[in-house]
């Protein structure tokens, strides 16, 4: 047979596979046994045939195509692909890189046109990147201005790539000139402010009068400043001339250090002058920008009282090696004054010329963030055409590329309107040849969504991408999940909490997707819909369960209890008798806090997990049985499907029986002794444990079942081991439906080998056998959850809230009402909806799913310009 997602006709195509579907299952079931229904197996596949099929049940059918495209009209067609977004390309230079091909056979003419091409468009990835690396620069400079990315309402031209690349570098070189500018202005404005704190602060610490003569005064020459006003490199200069000297040889150097190295600082001096030296400091009064990171910094004045041209050598080494900036300062008054007033002025000037720089800066940048948007899309769209172009090869004799890839089948009359759409706008006198190749691969899975089961599609995503037309877990998950999750978060009083902010979710949905959110923002608003169906689903359990933050309610009539007489003082916990009919939905609200409560809602929540578990995993077998008729392997249908259906049932379906006739009957039977002496005595009488007739006779069949299916698989292939044939290995639906038997492909199988075969099955079947009992029980956690839910629910009730309302003071009240409003929202309504989150997804992955999903798929990645992501650049 030939692959089914090959065929070239469209209009045929559905009927053509059925039919080779039909017929391969026919002839694989010859092969294995003559069977004498054969009739009723035929109609039976009509039957199925005929039932509608879903959207989402399995992928959609892809098809192999190869693309020959002219190189005129290369750039446009994958443009064109780019923006219907339906077509995956495959990377047909994987294995080497453009420059390490040759074609030896070709003349050097075509040689050099092929490399001139390669090098061509290898060039304009760079090109891409370089522009892509400028736009980040652009964007980051606007971010950091705190400015906004606003866009021109009126449209714009569609601009070219040259054209753009000479902008970009023009509007980068000016940026760049004016951030050099400005970081020389901040770092000139940052020096005399710190000069000016120097003058301030260190005049307190210097002391002149008539006794202290002070000889050769250091003065700030007129050179300190440039003609514009700005301080000079003569500031260091200044830094080393010598400091007063008075009398007793006492001299001073004052200057700013960050507040964070003051310590060190001061006892480094300390030990390089041998405490030969007074160290006094004083805060400055204001934080000056650090250039270099744009942060706010403390700092610290100081002044240091020596004596000798060696101690000051050592302490201008330290000042510098400390980051410590240096400033002279006047000991005359009057100097000071005057020096102060100078440098005030001066930064007034520096002040005005920083914001008329930062003005013209934003203004600047303005005018590139009105169409920076529109180039990051048009650098990134033209990047992504040409990397996928690097992944095409080129025929030199021919000269045009050939590509090949994925598409769904329904989209190929579509791509085939956008090549020749190609053709027509890029004036090519040679249409792309566009056919449907064969492949034997295994083509990628693909899954139409909405906004409503995109996200259910992602969970099962994570656990594994389903094979190719396998039946997909997230059709029945769009219910099952949040249905699970609301019987172990049942509380309708929680779950109204849960839809408030699923509401608010959706009433600003068109505005929250188009923002920039947190990743933990990003993930609530990806799953909008799921936590509107789990609040939903835990408003109906809710309701069953009748527990309203653990508060119940007489919402559907009366209790059918009352007390047995007028001498009963407490309704609650003795003297109850049913009257009436029972309560018409839930449980009865009379149960609540009366002594036999807990046992009544272990009971009930752990039998109904038991049944909610047998329900799902029989699903997960039907669902087995259909991905093996599908793919069209009667061996796991026969020898896989049925012994684990009857194996299941005959335990587990069973016990749910057992289960449902005593709710029915009101039986007192103790379904522990039945299912223990099952297996240790099943020739043993029930006696009043028995809960219909037969009962003996089923337990019999039962254990029967049991220990022959659960080894019968491992036989199975014995008999089908005639005349040389091979059969790969049973227990998965690897089976290739469309490939022909005489094939070299089958032939490349190898030879049967028992013993292999039967150890391989021999574990499976053992796998199954343990994994049925371990999954029933780990169904168990619905009822551990919702117990663990409902008593935390009780107790913040009535030991927080009640206890605080039993006060009459005001204060406890509130207090009560607040500490009990916390613990709800963040115990109950973030911890245990994440917990409840967690177990519904490991039953769905590992219980439910693993009956029938091998999820082994690879993901449908079409090349689509929506998908592109900013770090794709």
């Amino acid at each position: 047979g030939k692959n089914s997602f090959s065929h070239g006709s469209c209009g045929r195509e559905q009927k053509l596979n059925s039919d080779l579907r039909r017929e391969t299952f026919q002839i694989r079931s010859e092969r294995v046994s003559e069977s004498p229904s054969k009739k009723r197996r035929e109609e039976m596949d009509d039957f199925l045939d005929k039932l509608p099929q879903m959207d989402l049940m399995r992928s959609e059918k892809m098809t192999l195509v190869q693309l020959i495209i002219p190189v005129e009209s290369a750039h446009r067609s994958v443009t064109y692909l780019g923006e219907l977004g339906l077509l995956q390309f495959r990377d047909l230079n994987a294995d080497k890189s453009p420059f390490q091909r040759t074609f030896a056979t070709q003349v050097s003419t075509q040689r050099s046109l092929y490399f001139y091409y390669i090098r061509f468009q290898s060039a304009v990835v760079k090109r891409c990147g370089e522009m892509s690396r400028k736009l980040r620069f652009f964007k980051d400079q606007i971010d950091k201005a705190g400015l906004r990315c606003l866009q021109r309402h009126e449209l714009e031209p569609n601009i070219e790539l040259g054209d753009l690349e000479r902008q970009l570098a023009d509007h980068e070189h000016e940026v760049l000139e004016m951030n050099s500018n400005s970081e020389k202005l901040r770092q000139t404005y940052n020096e005399l402010l710190e000069f000016k704190i120097v003058l301030q602060k260190a005049s307190g610490f210097l002391v002149s009068s008539n006794a202290h003569a002070i000889g050769d005064e250091t003065e700030l020459h007129e050179s300190t400043y440039s003609n514009n006003g700005f301080i000079e490199s003569s500031l260091l200069e200044q830094e080393m001339r010598p400091e007063p000297l008075n009398q007793s040889g006492l001299r001073f150097i004052s200057g700013i250090i960050n507040k964070d190295k003051l310590l060190r600082f001061e006892r480094m001096l300390f030990r390089a002058t041998r405490g030969n030296m007074l160290f006094n400091q004083t805060p400055s009064d204001e934080e000056i920008m650090d250039p270099s990171t744009s942060e706010m910094v403390e700092k610290i004045v100081f002044v240091v009282f020596f004596s000798g041209e060696q101690a000051r050598t050592k302490i201008l080494k330290i000042c510098e090696a400390f980051g410590a900036n240096c400033y002279p300062v006047p000991e005359d008054i009057t100097k000071q004054r005057q020096l102060t007033r100078e440098v005030l002025s001066r930064l007034s000037d520096l002040e005005a010329t920083l914001d008329a720089g930062s003005r013209h800066r934003n203004n600047a940048l303005n005018v590139v963030g009105y169409s920076l948007t529109k180039w990051m899309t048009t650098v990134r769209r033209e990047k992504a055409v040409y990397d996928t172009l690097n992944m095409l090869n080129f025929d030199v004799t021919k000269k045009c590329l050939v590509g090949e890839g994925w598409c769904p089948t329904f989209a190929k009359t579509q791509i085939h309107e956008v090549l020749q759409r190609a053709t027509s706008d890029s004036n090519s006198q040679v249409g792309v040849i566009f056919h449907v190749m064969h492949a034997v691969e295994s083509p990628p899975t693909y899954f139409r969504t909405n906004k409503l089961t995109n996200a259910f599609q992602e969970i099962i995503d994570a656990y594994g991408v389903a094979r190719y037309q396998e039946a997909n877990p997230a059709v029945y998950s769009v219910v099952t999940y949040p249905f699970l999750f609301a019987v172990m978060f049942g509380d309708w009083g929680h779950g109204l909490c849960l839809l408030l902010g699923a509401l608010y979710l959706l009433a600003r949905e068109r505005k929250l997707s188009k923002q920039k959110l947190g990743s933990f923002m990003e993930m609530l608003f990806g799953g909008r819909y799921v936590i509107l169906l789990m609040a939903l689903f835990s408003i109906y359990c809710g309701l069953i369960y009748n527990e309203f933050f653990s508060v119940p309610f007489h919402i559907f009539g009366g209790s059918a209890y009352k007390c047995r007489d007028t001498t009963c003082s407490d309704a609650y916990t003795a003297g109850l008798v049913k009257y009436r009919d029972p309560y018409p939905f839930g449980v009865d609200p009379s149960w609540r806090g009366s002594r036999s409560e807990l046992p009544y809602l272990n009971s009930l929540k752990m039998k109904m997990s038991i049944l909610l578990g047998i329900a799902q995993m029989n699903l997960g077998l039907i669902l087995s049985f259909f991905n093996a008729r599908f793919f069209g392997s009667s061996l796991d249908i026969r020898y896989q499907f049925i012994p684990q259906m009857i194996f299941l049932n005959s335990l587990f379906g069973y016990l749910s029986l057992l289960i449902i006739i005593k709710w029915c009957t009101g039986s007192q039977a103790d379904l522990y002794h039945v299912m223990i002496y099952m297996f240790l005595s099943p020739t043993e009488e029930l006696g009043e444990n028995e809960l219909f007739w037969g009962q003996h006779s089923v337990i019999t069949f039962g254990i029967h079942c049991c220990s022959m299916d659960a080894f019968s698989k491992t036989f199975c292939t014995q008999e089908n081991s005639h005349g040389g044939r091979t059969y790969g290995l049973l227990g998965t639906s690897e089976v290739d439906l469309d490939v022909d038997p005489d094939s070299a492909r089958s032939h490349q199988e190898e030879e049967f080998n028992f013993s292999e075969i039967f150890v391989h099955q021999l574990i499976h079947s053992i796998e199954f056998v343990l994994g049925s009992v371990s999954n029933t029980a780990s169904y168990l956690r619905l009822w551990a959850l919702s117990l663990a839910h409902s008593e935390l629910s009780t107790v913040f009730y009535e030991k927080v809230l009640l206890l605080a309302w039993g006060y009459e003071n005001i204060l406890i009240r509130l207090i009560g009402v607040v500490v009990f409003a916390f613990a709800t929202a963040f115990i109950l309504l973030m911890m245990e909806t994440l917990s409840a989150f967690l177990h519904a997804l490991r039953l769905h992955w590992v219980e439910f799913m693993g009956k029938f999903f091998h999820g082994d798929g690879y993901k449908f990645k079409p090349f689509s310009f929506t998908l592109i992501s900013d770090d794709d650049e």
